[in-house]
């Protein structure tokens, strides 16, 4: 006898290929072999399965499920989990500006353990990584708090001891087994994959796997059935059901054949476990950084070597240029970016929004194109009769009216499609059941007919007498409901269904399947001779009156959302599991322009390059199955497109992990909502619209403070180099230069609470390490200009120009260089005039005001002989207004050169 079927090993990529790649067909690899396991199964009698688990029809006995629990483990699928704390600590300090801090301030303390400026680093450092680390701490927490709520059980059968009963009974769903019997019913999450042994009325849902938004019907099936032909997609085998999809109407009894990572859910769920790729914003960041960084190496040993050659003293030297290091450091560039974050995620938070990773802020404001489901997102997630229509596509309140009379009286289940009819006569109150119809007799739905029946007495008044008279009314599948009909009903006029006829009835329901509509077909039949019960024999001679045609209607906000996202350069495209003809009908609904929709088989046979081309210009995506839909995601990437992905099934996991986004909704399965970054407590477009612009918003400030920061630094660092080679003595001491950089970073501070210009938020923002290269050395040496003027003031007008007036000559530059350097705050932050046309949110006011007092005062204050100031002369300060709105000017007119010539500032 064969035991459980072994694990399934993963087959491995060649290694030539990148990580990701190699993530990526170790996905696909896995799911296939996985699924080809499954259809074996789906190919065997019930029989032959319950040998292959090694169990019976009355179920495990609780020795053997024990026994079994312990050999495969509970049924879980691979989860991604936080990291432990300490570790999540480590990795938020994983900066390359914080590795250089930390650097300078232990050569500064091994020069001298009381230099202040360690304590400056110190505190900067400190407070940038705990903020980071506290905010991806505490939303981790919240996501297993929420997770820990929940608790889903299903029932299973078992037995006592080798001898006993079977009984039914409620287990946690961590606890099926290979060669459980479990029951299904209506509303049942399923909890394994499992090969159905009984099975009456068993419809499905199956969005979570597939992406088809309507229920799937499975056969109806026996204990010793024969198997159904074999398919290469578990999936369309109507005798199994799967991880991960519901049961929507009927019953059933199933043989638990894989659990947990074994299940085609967790072929795929294994594969996404493990580090992420990199988005946009980490190679954003990286870039940058590096880009800061190699700056600084070649600047500062330039600077440490004019200053030792010029000056004699290699010592002073040495701590000169370690402090010109920390000021081109942007030290506080961590804090900034996440005190962005982490003020973008509360401010989401208050939108409906829960941010599980705050660097997926940013690449929300990023994204440039937006895939999505269609279910749900572009619809309403639910049934609804659209139309109902006569045999010539007319519509027609007769149709509606038997259509009603079918699902108001029928016994059984009511499956979506009654419901919604029910509901659309309900809603417009347009047909009334009174004393005229009673129930006779039915024939229930069953899969082999595709369709059933109500037999009503209906009551004519003649005079006084009333007439009594049986009508059968059938509805269901179109072929079937045909191939039953004689007649058809044509303006009032009962006529025969002659070939032609036929064929044109025919060709009316299929205009109505190429619109994307499920059709049903509505036919009667008045009884001859009545009598108390009816049979199927009795669904012959039907007369066609019409058909009924249903849709998951576009939500009403959907069309005015998209153009929203347009409006702002996000690109919508629909990625779905769902057939072309519903995905084209919703997507034209809402106002797509369609185009030729691609089905997922048709990308199989496509190079990356190939596919790169084709994801570019096409917008709607049909029977996409997840490896498809993640290499869909990659190819855009890999055409320069930020990507944002919107997705809520198992079959969306992949994609939604690969994306520089993922974003799931709070009802999606946890695999979903583990691999996504963003999750939105309402699966709503109109939401994305507004967090674009609030991750717009924070990527703009953290850009505004690497400009400035960038820019005025390059500028004191060339101001340094001039005068070191020209001025006998040091132009600033070290400590100076540390406490005005201190003072300069502490004005930046309240740059997250910035406001943006409107038109800076109307267009997807990405990083440009080399834009801000181009933008550093053309901005930078504006400063230089007025610096070097200063000099030139405080040489030649202050008599400045001996060593005797060196204090008083470093006092005048730290005065004009820390005010020159808190005004740019306001010239970069927009590309308006500042004050006038564009003014900053008022914490920049008042930090940036507190830093020009601050320097101010600082020459006169109790601290200016311990940092080297001297008091400043009253004739100073004309001078310092001068240079100062000179500067102002100058700065502006080269920023409208640099737009013109460039068509960008920030």
């Amino acid at each position: 006898m064969t035991m459980l079927t072994p694990r399934t090993p993963t087959t491995l990529a060649p290694p030539g290929r990148s990580r990701r790649e190699r993530k990526a067909a170790e996905l696909q690899a896995r799911t296939r072999a996985v699924g080809g396991r499954l259809a074996g199964i789906s190919a065997r009698s019930g029989v032959q399965v319950l040998q292959e688990v090694d169990t019976s029809p009355a179920g495990l006995t609780s020795s053997e499920a024990a026994l079994r629990l312990e050999r495969h483990g509970p049924n879980t699928v691979a989860h991604e989990r936080a990291p432990r704390w300490y570790l999540q600590l480590a990795k938020a300090y994983a900066n390359p500006f914080i590795a250089v801090l930390v650097f300078l301030a232990a050569v500064m303390y091994a020069q001298d353990p009381a230099d202040p400026g360690v304590v400056i680093l110190s505190v900067m450092v400190g407070v940038s990584g705990l903020l980071r680390f506290w905010q991806e701490f505490r939303s981790g927490r919240a996501a297993d708090a929420l997770k820990r709520l929940v608790t889903t059980t299903c029932a299973v059968q078992r037995r006592a001891g080798s001898g006993s009963a079977p009984t039914t009974f409620e287990v946690p769903m961590e606890q099926v087994v290979p060669g459980d019997v479990v029951k299904l019913a209506a509303g049942d999450l399923i909890p394994a994959d499992l090969r159905i042994l009984t099975a009456k009325d068993l419809t499905v849902s199956q969005a979570a796997l597939s992406g088809e938004s309507l229920p799937v019907a499975k056969a109806d099936t026996r204990t010793r059935d024969l198997g159904q032909r074999e398919t290469t997609d578990p999936v369309e085998a109507d005798n199994l059901v799967l991880t991960g999809t519901s049961v929507t109407s009927g019953t059933a009894t199933g043989i638990v054949v894989a659990t947990g990572a074994d299940t085609y859910f967790g072929s795929m769920a294994g594969s996404l476990v493990g580090e992420r790729p990199q988005t946009n914003f980490d190679t954003g960041v990286r870039k940058v950084s590096f880009l800061l960084i190699r700056f600084m190496l070649v600047m500062v040993p330039v600077v440490f070597m004019v200053n030792g050659l010029t000056k004699g003293d290699w010592d002073e030297a040495f701590l000169f240029g370690v402090a010109v290091a920390v000021g081109l450091t942007p030290e506080m560039l961590p804090m900034v970016v996440s005190a962005n974050l982490a003020r973008g995620a509360v401010a989401m938070s208050r939108r409906k929004v829960v941010v599980k990773r705050l660097n997926a802020i940013q690449n929300l404001g990023a994204m440039d194109v937006l895939c999505t489901d269609k279910t749900g997102t572009l619809t309403e997630d639910r049934i609804v009769l659209d139309r109902y229509l006569d045999v010539h596509g007319d519509e027609d309140g007769e149709v509606l009216e038997y259509g009603y009379l079918n699902a108001r009286f029928q016994t059984g289940l009511r499956n979506l499609m009654d419901q919604a009819v029910i509901d659309r006569v309900d809603e417009a109150e347009e047909v009334v059941v009174d004393a005229r119809f009673s129930m006779v007799d039915e024939i229930p739905f069953d899969f082999a007919r595709r369709r059933m029946s109500v037999v009503l007495d209906r009551n004519h008044l003649v005079g006084d007498l009333g007439h009594h008279e049986h009508i059968m009314i059938t509805k269901g599948a179109v072929e079937e409901v045909l191939d039953r009909c004689t007649h058809m009903a044509d303006r009032g006029e009962r006529v025969e269904l002659t070939e032609r006829l036929r064929g044109h009835v025919t060709r009316t329901a299929e205009d109505d399947n190429r619109q994307g509509l499920r059709v049903l077909a509505v036919a009667t039949r008045t009884i001859d001779s009545p009598r108390d019960t009816y049979t199927v024999a009795d669904e012959d001679g039907l007369t066609l009156v019409g058909f009924l045609a249903f849709l998951d209607p576009p939500k009403a906000d959907a069309a005015r959302a998209l153009r929203g996202l347009a409006d702002m350069g996000v690109s919508v495209k629909v990625v779905t599991g769902d057939n072309e003809l519903v995905a084209a009908r919703v997507c034209a609904d809402v106002g797509m322009d369609v185009g030729q929709v691609v089905l997922g088989p048709g990308t199989d046979g496509l190079d990356d390059t190939e596919l790169r081309a084709l994801a570019a210009r096409t917008k709607v995506f049909a029977k996409v199955n997840p490896v498809q839909k993640a290499r869909i995601v990659r190819a855009l990437q890999a055409g320069g497109h930020t990507v944002g992905f919107l997705g809520d099934g198992i079959n969306d996991a992949a994609a939604l992990r690969d994306a520089d986004v993922g974003i799931s909704v709070d009802t999606a399965v946890d695999i979903a909502k583990e691999s996504a970054d963003i999750i939105l407590l309402e699966k709503d477009l109109t939401v994305l619209e507004q967090g674009v612009v609030q991750g717009r918003t924070t990527f703009g400030n953290t850009i505004k403070y690497i400009k400035m920061t960038a820019s005025s630094n390059f500028g004191n660092v060339f101001s340094v180099l001039v005068a070191s080679a020209f001025i006998p003595f040091q132009p600033m001491l070290a400590i100076m230069l540390l406490v005005q950089n201190l003072v300069y970073d502490l004005s930046q501070l309240a740059t997250p609470w910035d406001r943006m210009d409107e038109e800076y938020l109307r267009k997807p923002r990405n990083w440009d390490a080399k834009g801000i290269g181009r933008f550093m050395v053309t901005i930078g040496p504006v400063s230089s200009v007025f610096d070097i003027s200063m000099f030139l003031i405080m040489w030649h007008v202050f008599a400045a120009n001996s060593e005797a007036g060196q204090a008083l000559f470093q006092s005048g530059w730290f005065v004009e260089g820390l005010l020159s350097q808190t005004l740019i705050v306001h010239m970069i932050r927009t590309r308006k005039i500042p004050f006038l046309q564009s003014r900053a949110s008022w914490p920049v006011m008042v930090t940036t005001v507190l830093a020009v007092l601050a320097g101010l005062w600082l020459p006169f204050s109790p601290l200016a002989p311990s940092l080297g100031f001297v008091a400043l002369p009253a004739s100073y300060f004309p001078w310092l207004a001068g240079v100062l709105l000179a500067y102002c000017t100058l700065t502006q007119l080269v920023k409208t050169w640099y737009i013109r010539r460039f068509g960008t500032w920030l």
